[in-house]
């Protein structure tokens, strides 16, 4: 074997060792942020799951226990007269253009702990709502758009001239859409004026409001959604729904 004047020669099979070059400040940097980075990229996808289908799958559940509760209620003291008890909620808002079987439940308020029950609440603040069975005024309400049940999400599928029906013990109230405001300030409170004034209505009647935050995954707008009473329909011992439901 020949070899250099080193002791090393081209056939010895030992090569040099390269030096390491240490850590650059950059690229320990550069790692650590994408470490950051991803993250906090797990901790919103996880928080997105949680906001937009975690809050529905409960506001649901709590939902369909309040609605029994209601429906069972009724069936107790449908041969009692006088007021209808509203401490569990008033009645059912029907809106075939939101959905197939589209049911919600209405109760009083439009509070944040009310909405994320999975219902519909109906206003006290800051103007008070009129009941359906009023003989004038607005019946105003709102509900979430996403999360929590998100219960007026296809308010965008309603149009002119769709029935909205509310539901009560002894009456269905069927109305008729007549008026659709994509977008307003969500400051704007003439909305649900008792004569909706905006929507181009001048005389007392009987009015009913929806109201929910646009767009979609966003409170910086409100949608509105108007319609006027058509007719009453007494409910029958089957509870028979109008046609407009069928």
């Amino acid at each position: 074997m020949t070899t250099t004047e080193h002791g090393h020669g081209p056939d010895s099979g030992i090569a040099p060792q390269p030096r390491r070059r240490p850590r650059g400040r950059i690229a320990a940097a550069v790692s650590v942020t994408g470490e950051l980075l991803i993250t906090a990229g797990l901790v919103l996808g996880l928080f997105v799951v949680y906001s937009l289908w975690w809050t529905n799958v409960i506001a649901d559940r709590h939902a369909s226990k309040a609605e029994a509760t209601v429906r069972d209620h009724w069936a107790a003291t449908a041969e009692t007269p006088g007021k209808l008890d509203t401490k569990d909620g008033i009645g059912f808002l029907h809106v075939p253009a939101m959905g197939k079987d589209y049911e919600v439940l209405v109760k009083k308020g439009t509070s944040t702990e009310v909405l994320n029950e999975g219902v519909a609440g109906y206003y006290t603040d800051p103007v008070e709502s009129a009941m359906p069975w009023a003989k004038s005024g607005n019946f105003t309400i709102a509900a979430h758009r996403d999360g929590h049940g998100a219960k007026f999400h296809n308010i965008d599928k309603i149009r002119n001239g769709d029935p909205v029906v509310f539901e009560d013990r002894d009456h269905w109230y069927v109305y008729k859409v007549y008026k659709i405001l994509p977008e307003t300030s969500k400051y704007n409170v003439e909305v649900i004026d008792q004569i909706p004034k905006e929507s181009g209505k001048t005389r007392a009647g009987r009015y009913i409001t929806l109201t929910t935050c646009t767009p979609v995954y966003t409170s910086r707008y409100r949608y509105i959604v108007w319609a006027e009473l058509v007719r009453t329909d007494k409910v029958d011992a089957a509870r028979t729904p109008p046609r407009e439901l069928g």
